[in-house]
């Protein structure tokens, strides 16, 4: 019998189940359409909102040689779900069996598991089950033999082109990180602890944060204008990142995610971060020695500031 492992330890109350289906890698605008329609509907009728997402992406399945690289990990995309007011986030693993769940019985076998659902929000080009064969079509029509309604939602366009993660993804790897905000309609972010460095940027007098950080999309290695918040502490504060493999000084093979902030520093080791990654500055690069690059550096920051004093 096919299975949604996952589900199996999910207990919830017996209220009205609004359950936004998709696999939602960046939370960008289109899906918030989708998603807010599930969450307007649980408030409505005093039933609970959920979202039914996937880990990994399909083509680590079907595509191993050539996987997609996510925005997000599992734990950010619930972060940013709870913010949106979604109060259950159920993310199934997309193993061989699953993918194998024909997709007539993909909404039967959705209904044992999660008896008091109600509704299914989706995009409108959502596709699932054995060979992907299910839309919103046959969706609708098994919906309606167990009693439950389909709600498909329009994808949304930008500069007359459909938002998807394969454009933002793309954005991304070419640093355009202003465009690839809109799409996404909030900053892209890294979260995570900063830990202990070499000190090189303090001998230099220009002290980094170092973001223990590692994402499967990379963006493009460059240097960001950004803002960072701790969490329980201040406003947002204004800095330059670099993100990439120090070449001049290390050339390391793991990117890395260092940080110089405008103003005083009150963050440090064993903080728990944000970084708001809002501007390109310049792509990485190799300098003939540290002097050169503190030079750069300091015209980085410079840039950082005007970007700042005009926000």
């Amino acid at each position: 019998m096919a299975q949604f492992p996952e589900l199996d330890a999910v207990r919830l109350p017996e209220r009205p189940l609004h359950l936004a289906i998709g696999m939602f890698d960046g939370l960008h605008l289109g899906h918030h359409t989708v998603i807010d329609s599930a969450v307007q509907s649980a408030k409505e009728d005093e039933g609970i909102s959920a979202v039914l997402t996937f880990w990994p992406h399909p083509s680590t399945l079907f595509r191993p040689e050539e996987p997609t690289r996510l925005i997000m990990s599992p734990q950010a995309k619930a972060r940013v779900l709870a913010r949106m007011g979604v109060e259950v986030v159920i993310t199934q693993g997309f193993t061989r069996e699953f993918a194998q769940i024909p997709a007539e019985l993909f909404l039967t076998e959705l209904k044992r598991y999660l008896p008091h659902l109600v509704s299914v929000y989706v995009g409108e080009n959502w596709r699932y089950g054995r060979g992907r064969v299910g839309d919103v079509a046959l969706l609708v029509k098994e919906a309606k033999s167990l009693g439950l309604s389909v709600v498909s939602v329009p994808r949304v366009n930008f500069d007359g082109e459909p938002i998807s993660s394969t454009r933002i993804r793309r954005l991304l790897e070419e640093g355009a990180i202003e465009r690839a905000n809109a799409l996404l309609g909030y900053a892209y972010f890294s979260e995570g602890k900063i830990v202990a460095g070499k000190g090189l940027g303090r001998t230099i007098g220009f002290p980094t944060l170092n973001l223990d950080w590692t994402s499967e999309l990379a963006p493009r290695f460059g240097v960001y204008a950004v803002r960072v918040s701790r969490e329980g502490g201040p406003a947002s504060l204004p800095g330059v990142a670099n993100y990439g493999l120090r070449p001049t000084v290390e050339n390391t093979t793991n990117p890395r995610l260092e940080v110089h902030l405008l103003g005083d520093c009150p963050i440090g080791p064993g903080d728990e971060v944000k970084v708001e990654w809002k501007r390109w500055i310049r792509p990485e690069m190799k300098f003939s020695g540290v002097e050169a690059l503190t030079a750069q550096i300091a015209q980085d920051r410079t840039t950082a500031a005007a970007l700042w004093a005009h926000r």
